[in-house]
């Protein structure tokens, strides 16, 4: 090939700062940072998506111009999250997810089964204080606001269910897989936003048929459930590539 081909097709081929940004980009959008949820550092950004600081300082600039970021200095300072899916991430979300779809769906599946295993532990190990817990995490998963603080009350509530597991080996695989299915963020998909709302009612049914199948002991039912309650980061994935317009409805 002429050097000058070489090179054209050398200019054309996204960096990996490109690369950084639309995952990024992508993260925001899918709903794993929610507007007002201040990112990692750079540092822990770097050794999460696998590349240097330099890249992702050059991705989060980019963020910023696009006005999806804003850089607040001082206490409490750092990059937050302002604009979740503008028209202009459109684009990026349907690189990203189109690239990755085979890996997605066959680790969401993965994480399914691990949660429903995790869950039957639960149910079969559960103590009377693991109850309680789930209770209280449960009202307060049911009183929060739509957005983030539904998403950390939803955190908080699966990380005790993994509690009342008592099997840490189980949970450590369950965490490290669903940190790989990240986009950018290891959180769970919490939707677009305008889906996001029916997404949480649904979780709170889901939430509280499970809870009971653990506090009661019926593993087989705490399994089912797990499964058929994590599949929504999937579903979520799916729904914002049909509206990047890369999935057929």
């Amino acid at each position: 090939m002429p050097k000058s081909g070489l090179l054209s097709r050398q200019l054309a081929m996204p960096s990996r700062v490109d690369e950084i940004t639309d995952r990024l980009i992508t993260a925001i959008a899918i709903g794993e940072y929610l507007p007002g949820v201040r990112l990692p550092v750079e540092r822990e950004l770097a050794a999460a998506l696998g590349v240097g600081r330099m890249t992702v300082r050059a991705a989060l600039a980019r963020l910023v111009d696009r006005g999806l970021l804003e850089t607040r200095r001082g206490r409490g300072g750092g990059s937050y999250v302002v604009d979740q899916w503008p028209d202009s991430s459109t684009a990026a979300v349907g690189r990203t997810l189109t690239m990755r779809l085979a890996e997605l769906r066959d680790r969401c599946d993965a994480i399914c089964r691990l949660h429903g295993a995790v869950c039957r532990a639960a149910a079969e190990s559960r103590t009377d204080a693991d109850v309680a817990r789930l209770h209280d995490l449960l009202e307060a998963y049911r009183g929060a606001p739509t957005g983030l603080a539904s998403q950390q009350a939803d955190s908080r509530l699966h990380l005790a269910i993994m509690d009342a597991a008592h099997n840490a080996v189980l949970t450590q695989v369950l965490l490290d897989l669903e940190a790989s299915v990240s986009i950018g963020a290891p959180a769970h998909v919490w939707g677009e936003p305008s889906t996001m709302r029916q997404m949480e009612l649904r979780s709170l049914h889901e939430h509280v048929d499970l809870v009971a199948a653990i506090a009661a002991g019926r593993g087989d039912d705490a399994d089912g459930l797990a499964r058929a309650h994590v599949a929504i980061d999937f579903e979520n994935i799916s729904t914002a590539m049909r509206r990047a317009g890369v999935l057929a409805d």
